[in-house]
């Protein structure tokens, strides 16, 4: 339920005290009889990430445990007079900053209703930190930690190490500051990708240093103080520099809180959310029969908008979920047009949101999906929504919308193109492989996999490239009218607090602004949100997942070996960025021509 549509949920919600919207529920606050004068609180708890649509297990947890889910909540909760506050309890969180951002949105609506929000963790991150700073209480675990060391981002060139074991990388780009080829052609940054890289970055450590000092009403002299201290600080530490408010022993909390309200809190552990699950857990005939139902079939009845998820590396064909616990997931244009094909046949959807989180990918996957979203705006209005990032794939996608919403710290641009091959010819000799070639053509050698292009060749490549970076800017012109792309092209990324006065967007908003101002857009007052494409049913996941592991078991338990050993030595964030990246440039065996940006910025 968005704003507009939340009022009439609120009736069935009078005999609630407090809300427990999460994933796993605290196991010492349990449910008891509310007295009519007690001050009632609501919980919510966030272990671990937050999803951006119901995909794999999500729907388990009735869609709290989506970002809008998390954010339907809490504006529920600011109409429910039920509730004199908010208890947000991060358990091992892992939120991104644009998630944050939006979490802040709703988080700021309901401390203006003049109802409290107080934050519990045993730990705080960066991440936690920031969320904290929308809050008007940051409560640590007594013996916890925090830490903010600031923004680190690692950037790793491969360009040695693949001319030492004999792979000569060739790719080119178009635009100078793209960057996406470095990775693999260079054993340090060109100037132009520095430059790039470096102003993002400021971009990005200056969003995070004002949410922190807005809502923690410090200077930025007494913030860099406080990082002196707070980068791994014990919570007296954190208090004396006003990064933190108090400490509490979990046990002790509701009597904390009690203090602090000057009344008896209560609270009951069953949430209200859009969905509920009605899976009897006790039964394993029951969820097992659960597991292997169908995809739950998408019912619309009444006025809707669709949100249309861009998730991932843009692909050809089908999307891939990248196994039944995400991580490399891919989207696929032909899943794209065939989920906007069926909201077409929809008549009661009034609008769509098209929500990308994308680096890019195919470059022919994304003019595929750019006609789709063409065709779909000429029968109904298409907004965007940019989650943490729409670059180069993405970015083209997002040109085809009417309006553009983007987080403060989303990634939009890298407007360029790379292409190349592996040539490993002198790897083939090192192991002693050899290899013989047959051509029939005068261009059937061009994608040898041993032999590298000569200079003739490459031209050929970069005037094939040039056609598609043409194509590209001139659907970037056709979707923002008046851009200048003197300033946006050529591969550079910018944060989208910085978009807006470059017209790379219209305005700063989440996921929810961009559905409300659209349901306002075409006057619809009382309406329903639908999400595509549809997540899978269990069955298509276990063949997903499994599916190479049953035509060759003995590889695929290798490879469960080596993403366990790389997922340990890395860390998840580090594993996860660098499949999002090689997903993209393994297109390079099937396409020639991409449309990627590279993938390597995470907060810790």
């Amino acid at each position: 339920m968005i704003l507009k549509n939340l009022t009439s949920q609120i009736s069935s919600l009078s005999s609630l005290k407090i809300v427990t919207s999460s994933l796993v529920l605290v196991g010492s606050l349990t449910s008891s009889a509310v007295a009519d004068d007690d001050v009632s609180l609501a919980l919510i708890e966030i272990h671990g990430g937050l999803a951006e649509i119901d995909a794999g297990y999500t729907w388990l947890g009735g869609g709290s445990n989506t970002l809008l889910g998390m954010i339907n909540t809490i504006d529920t909760l600011v109409y429910d007079d039920e509730f004199s506050g908010l208890v947000i309890r991060l358990k091992d969180s892992a939120l991104g900053v644009t998630q944050v951002e939006e979490l802040g949105q709703a988080m700021t609506r309901f401390r203006d209703s003049g109802k409290k929000i107080h934050i519990f963790a045993e730990g705080y991150n960066t991440s936690d930190l920031l969320l904290g700073s929308f809050a008007d209480e940051m409560i640590l675990q007594q013996g916890g930690y925090v830490s903010f060391p600031g923004l680190h981002m690692e950037e790793m060139y491969l360009g040695d190490t693949l001319s030492w074991i004999g792979v000569k990388a060739q790719l080119v780009q178009v635009g100078d500051f793209k960057g996406a080829n470095e990775t693999m052609t260079r054993s340090a940054p060109s100037p132009a990708w520095d430059q790039n890289i470096s102003s993002l970055l400021d971009g990005m450590y200056g969003n995070i240093r004002e949410i922190i000092e807005d809502g923690r009403d410090m200077s930025s002299r007494e913030l860099d103080r406080a990082m002196e201290v707070v980068w791994a600080a014990s919570g007296d530490e954190a208090i004396d520099v006003g990064m933190i408010d108090v400490q509490v022993d979990l046990p002790d909390l509701k009597a904390y809180l009690e203090d602090e309200y000057n009344s008896d809190v209560k609270w009951v552990s069953n949430p209200y959310s859009v969905s509920e699950n009605s899976i009897d857990f006790s039964s394993p005939l029951a969820v097992f029969g659960a597991f292997m139902a169908e995809s739950r079939p998408i019912q619309i009845d009444h006025p809707t908008i669709a949100v249309l998820h861009i998730e991932g590396t843009i692909i050809d064909g089908d999307s891939t979920t990248g196994g039944m616990f995400g991580g490399g997931s891919s989207v696929g244009s032909r899943t794209i047009r065939n989920a906007i094909e069926s909201i077409l046949d929809e008549d009661l959807i009034e609008g769509v949101v098209v929500r990308v989180n994308s680096p890019g990918g195919s470059a022919i996957a994304s003019e595929v999906m750019w006609q789709g979203l063409d065709r779909l705006k000429a029968e109904k209005p298409v907004w965007v929504s940019v989650g943490n990032m729409a670059a180069s794939g993405g970015y083209y996608v997002l040109s085809a919308g009417d309006k553009v919403f983007v987080n403060p710290s989303s990634v939009v641009g890298s407007i360029g193109v790379v292409g190349g091959k592996y040539a490993m010819g002198e790897l083939y000799d090192k192991a002693k492989v050899r290899i013989v070639e047959r051509s029939r053509g005068p261009m059937s050698g061009l994608f040898s996999a041993s032999t590298p292009w000569d200079s003739a060749q490459i031209e050929l490549m970069k005037s094939e490239m040039t056609q598609t970076y043409d194509l590209f800017t001139s659907r970037v012109e056709a979707g923002r009218r008046g851009i200048d792309l003197d300033k946006t092209a050529e591969g550079r990324l910018f944060v989208g607090s910085d978009s807006i006065d470059l017209n790379m967007a219209d305005e700063v908003g989440g996921l929810d602004d961009a559905i409300n101002a659209l349901a306002a857009e075409v006057e619809v007052g009382d309406f329903d949100v639908v999400h595509y494409p549809q997540a899978p049913s269990f069955e298509q996941m276990i063949l997903e997942s499994f599916g190479q592991f049953i035509e060759s078991p003995q590889n695929s338990i290798v490879g469960l070996q080596f993403e366990s050993t790389m997922r340990t030595l890395l860390g998840d964030q580090r594993y996860l960025s660098i499949v999002d990246t090689l997903n993209a440039l393994s297109l390079l065996r099937d396409e020639k021509v991409l449309l990627v940006s590279p993938n390597a910025i995470y907060i810790k």
